[in-house]
């Protein structure tokens, strides 16, 4: 209602309401006051209140895209307070919105202040509000929506006594959970908390003790901010909490589908993508998507999160369950649009496609080996993510060992007939080798923009025993200092 007359939609006198369809026909959802002077209330049927009120009521029909993007828009303005700000979802009735003001209320002089600040803006731009302030979401929520008065501020640790003399609605649960609490005669949520927890878990699941624990700060309950609904970020929360595989692959689908059209308004493809599950005992797992080119397409996301979640199996790990999944995109590229071909996927696509699904199975990034700008052979080459563009190796070099050491090992008791010759006879790994063919040198110096080192001599030589290995010479022999010798690689 304060949208509509915010909006001038509603400029007649005299009572409105808001109905929108549900069981049994359509209900109002919505009223402003002078219809609540006539007795009227939230979830009538409306052919019911019209036989029964005597004076004209203007019914307006319910738009629930319009009213959550004006309460996006006001959860915009109330981010002054504070960078997190999250909108209710359908457990609170998507008609509100909650502030973790932790950390930012001193830059308003206070709590107090904060919430005589917010109260004062909202009164002075017409949009009514109920204000309460808790530790807990689920405490805040209850107060606000059924508590007797506004602007309650409940001091830590003093939960219970706030939430004791609450109706069950208080909680966030179903209609038919609360309808079957309140036939069993727990009016409050002080009743429900004296049960128990065994006996109401059986008659009632798991949803009763769960909104129980959040709402005293038993159970934390992660909030979905806007920031992240607004990016390349969507969050889905569940009331029954989820734990099968299928269900958060389709909330994966689901929430890609909700990021796709704002990166395709923006000519972006998702890259790298984090699923972060939100367990109801506080846990979070996360997992993080690599792709190897942009991409925008919800199927393929959810079948590589099938992948990642089947090849963890066991390891998932649900507990009681996620209450709440969220998709973020962490990297987001150009992705120009491309017309497919008539027979099918290019091959450049199903190459992409392939790397994905392995990297998926064996849970690690594909990499490989590239050129790197170094004539050192330690340095010369690096392994680096596959999709990179590959740069060509030099084709001017002499051969290369198969077999490169990590650390170059060094040789004793060399014998070399001349300085700058190879060696005829040396010790390795407790072993003597003798050289029968020998080729060389080629002289490898480090970078001038380097530290200063002695230039390399390398030579390829293949051993009496047939062995082949790749030796240098670390510097020039001299009279004082003799030339230390190092073998670093192997050949087939």
């Amino acid at each position: 209602m304060t949208r509509l007359r915010r909006a001038g939609l509603a400029p007649e006198p005299g009572p409105h309401a808001v109905a929108a369809a549900g069981s049994g026909g359509l209900r109002l959802v919505a009223l402003n006051d002078e219809a609540r002077a006539l007795g009227l209330r939230p979830g009538e049927l409306l052919g019911r209140v019209r036989a029964r009120v005597g004076v004209p009521l203007r019914i307006h029909p319910s738009e629930p895209a319009e009213e959550f993007a004006a309460l996006l828009r006001l959860c915009r303005w109330a981010s002054r307070y504070t960078p997190t700000v999250a909108p209710f979802g359908p457990a609170e009735g998507c008609h509100g919105l909650y502030l973790d003001i932790d950390g930012a209320a001193h830059l308003l002089g206070g709590e107090e202040a904060l919430l005589d600040d917010l109260s004062r803006r909202l009164a002075g731009s017409g949009i009514p509000a109920r204000i309460a302030l808790a530790s807990t979401p689920g405490c805040a929520f209850a107060l606000a929506r059924h508590g007797r008065m506004d602007g309650i501020l409940v001091p830590p640790g003093e939960e219970a006594g706030a939430l004791a003399g609450l109706p069950v609605e208080a909680l966030r649960l179903e209609s038919g959970a609360a309808e079957g609490l309140r036939r069993l005669g727990l009016r409050t949520v002080g009743d429900v908390e004296a049960l128990p927890r065994s006996g109401l878990g059986r008659r009632f699941g798991l949803a009763p003790l769960l909104r129980l624990d959040q709402a005293h700060g038993r159970r934390p309950e992660p909030l979905a901010p806007l920031e992240e609904s607004e990016g390349f970020a969507a969050a889905r929360g569940f009331i029954d909490p989820i734990g099968h595989q299928s269900d958060v692959v389709a909330a994966a689908r689901s929430l890609m589908g909700e990021i796709a059209p704002r990166l395709e308004r923006t000519g972006l493809g998702a890259s790298a993508l984090r699923l972060t599950l939100h367990r109801v005992d506080g846990l979070d797992r996360s997992f993080d998507l690599g792709l190897s080119r942009p991409e925008r397409c919800a199927e393929r996301i959810a079948a590589l999160v099938r992948l990642c979640l089947e090849r963890l199996g066991s390891g998932l790990d649900a507990g009681f369950g996620f209450e709440t999944v969220t998709l973020a995109v962490t990297t987001a590229e150009a992705m120009p649009a491309r017309q497919s071909t008539f027979g099918g996927s290019e091959s450049g696509d199903r190459i992409a496609t392939l790397a994905d699904i392995l990297a998926q199975r064996i849970g690690r990034k594909l990499v490989r080996l590239a050129p790197q700008g170094s004539h050192q052979p330690e340095q010369a080459e690096a392994s680096v993510p596959w999709t990179l563009p590959a740069l060509p190796y030099p084709d001017h070099l002499p051969a290369r060992p198969l077999v490169l050491f990590a650390r170059a090992e060094a040789a004793q008791d060399v014998l070399a007939m001349a300085p700058d010759g190879p060696p005829h006879r040396f010790r390795w790994r407790k072993e003597e080798h003798r050289v029968a063919r020998a080729e060389g040198p080629e002289r490898i110096a480090a970078e001038w923009w380097h530290r200063p080192s002695q230039p390399r001599d390398y030579y390829r030589i293949e051993c009496e025993a047939g062995l082949r290995l790749w030796l240098y010479r670390d510097g020039p022999h001299q009279s004082d200092r003799p030339a230390a010798w190092f073998v670093h690689g192997m050949f087939p």
